[in-house]
Order: structure tokens, then C-alpha cells, then sequence
């Protein structure tokens, strides 16, 4: 019997992130997910938008050579293709200034990806995006065509108003925080809380909301579906940098919620082996095979 293939979808940002002395690498936290969820083996369709210029087309290429489908990013000829200037401070911590009025601040509503989506197990979508009304009222629209809303918060001031946040909640199926972003949500709603498992509680009864993964570096990950709460520790790792580990991580997750009689402790395994394998890498997508991973994780399994 053929095993049915696992279909996400993402939407949102995809871009260049320009590092000084000019290189740059494909990038965006939705595409991202999208790259390592490929790698896992997932049917992924990345919806965004990219301009009718070099930048553009580069990146279309670029993508295309990773085989994964460009048919979900749309040629936007009114606004330039997104850039994204990384600077190091003397830490050697990267700070990155998103320029506004690019090609993904304005992706239009299309039938054919509604229609991808009404089959598709889940549509993955961050909070930057939002920034612009037109991107925002596309969102809006898919997620009513999604059946399975994941809503990974990337809370990057000033780009993000709390309302749409909230609204945003109320229509996700499963939400994903780091610590930092779990702390600011529940200042936003004036709650003070004493425990990381009363602050979920918390979030999950103000937003109907069954399933919440908090990943929280070295410390592992904890993830609350309705009553039930399991928590996993992180894979010791020497880090090369943490650039994209949450979108590696979610990826992780993702690939294994979908996949049939797997359970949450598995789950959270494959999440935290991926989210370890790729901070253990430089860049947000490098490049890997799914059997390098595989051996990666079974062998961190093994030392469990």
C-alpha cells in the first residue's frame, strides 16, 4: 500500500539575507520551513512573492535547483524583490534591517492556491507578514480555505500590532513561541503567570487553541495538546549558529505530526534532533541530505 505523501504549505516571506561583504543567502523564516520540510520528504508549496528583476529571478533559480516547486510565488512587477541587511554587532550577533514595500509585503489572493489548500494538511504563516494589509487580507482568506492553521510567532518590533496577533490565534490550530515571545504574549494580554504550564493553559483556553509547542533553546522543548503536556530535552550540539534553528525545529515537528501512528514523545524527538542538526550547520538552509539527518537522530537517539 502507497503511503499517502504529507502536503504543507507555507506563506509569507521569502527574500535575500545580504550579509556584510555582499553575500547572500535565500532566506525568510515561512521558506525556511519550507526547505527543511522538503528535506524531510513533505510535498511542500511555498505561496509569496518575488519582483520582475535579477534579485528575483536569482532567487526563483535558486530555489528551483533545490527541486523545490516555485508554483505558489507569484511575479510582482510594482514592487522590488525582498532584501534583508544583516549586520554583526562585536558580539558577532547578527541584527538585520527589513526593508518595507517589497514583493511580499503584497501577495494577491489566487483560486489555485485556495484550491491547493482545501488538500493540503497544513498552511504555516508568521506574524511579519501581517504587516502589510494586503498580505494580511491574503492570509486571512487562506487560512479559511486551511483546515489546519500553524502560526509560528516571530515578533519583530515594529512590524506586528497585537490585534492582528490575537485574531490571528483565535483561527490557528496549532501556535508555536519561543520563550521570549511566550513572555511578551502574555504581557500583551496583562497576565502574569508563575509556571510555563499555566501561561499554555492560559493561552489555550483564551484562544481555543488545543496544541502550543514552546521551543526554548538548550533547554529542550515543551508541547501541550489539549490536557496533555510532554516535554523534551535538547541534543547537546556545538553550536555554529542559531539562524533559522526555530524554523528547522517547527519543520522537524511538522514532518512527524502528519505522519500516521506517530506519537508526541516521537514527535518532539524528530522536532529537537532537527532543530539540534541544523544549529549545528551554518546558514538557515544548508545543504543536507534526508539520510544525514536520519543518522544524525538516531545516533542523539541512541544516547537518550
Amino acid at each position: 500500500m502507497e503511503i499517502k505523501k504529507i502536503k504543507i504549505a507555507c506563506f509569507g516571506e521569502v527574500l535575500w539575507d545580504v550579509f556584510p561583504g555582499g553575500q547572500r543567502r535565500a532566506g525568510g523564516a515561512p521558506f525556511n520551513v519550507a526547505y527543511h520540510l522538503f528535506k524531510m520528504g513533505v510535498e511542500v508549496n511555498m505561496i509569496s512573492s518575488v519582483g520582475q528583476d535579477a534579485l528575483g529571478e536569482e532567487l526563483l533559480t535558486k530555489i528551483k535547483n533545490w527541486n523545490i516547486s516555485t508554483a505558489g510565488i507569484q511575479v510582482d512587477p510594482d514592487h522590488p524583490t525582498s532584501t534583508v541587511i544583516a549586520s554583526l554587532d562585536a558580539n558577532n550577533d547578527a541584527h538585520y534591517e527589513i526593508v518595507e514595500n517589497v514583493t511580499w509585503d503584497f501577495i494577491k489572493v489566487r483560486p489555485e492556491d485556495q484550491q491547493m489548500l482545501s488538500t493540503t494538511d497544513a498552511l504555516v504563516f508568521g506574524s511579519l507578514v501581517t504587516r502589510n494589509e494586503k498580505s494580511r487580507n491574503t492570509l486571512f482568506e487562506l487560512m479559511e480555505a486551511s483546515t489546519y492553521n500553524v502560526f509560528d510567532i516571530n515578533l519583530r518590533p515594529p512590524h506586528y500590532d497585537v490585534n492582528v496577533i490575537k485574531d490571528l490565534l483565535h483561527n490557528t490550530q496549532l501556535a508555536k513561541f519561543n520563550k521570549a515571545e511566550l513572555r511578551m504574549m502574555l504581557d500583551f494580554l496583562g497576565k502574569n503567570y508563575s509556571t510555563e504550564n499555566e501561561a499554555v493553559r492560559y493561552l489555550q483556553d483564551t484562544f481555543d487553541l488545543r496544541e502550543i509547542i514552546i521551543s526554548k533553546g538548550s533547554k529542550g522543548a515543551l508541547y501541550a495538546n489539549a490536557d496533555d503536556v510532554y516535554l523534551c530535552p535538547a541534543i547537546a550540539i556545538e553550536v555554529k549558529d542559531t539562524v533559522g534553528s526555530g524554523d528547522s525545529f517547527l519543520a522537524g515537528f511538522l514532518s512527524k505530526r502528519f505522519e500516521k501512528g506517530a506519537d508526541a514523545q516521537q514527535i518532539m524527538q524528530q522536532a529537537v534532533s532537527l532543530g539540534g542538526f541544523i544549529t549545528a550547520r551554518e546558514g538557515a538552509c544548508p545543504e543536507y541530505t534526508l539520510e544525514d539527518f536520519l543518522l544524525f537522530r538516531d545516533h542523539h537517539d541512541a544516547k537518550n
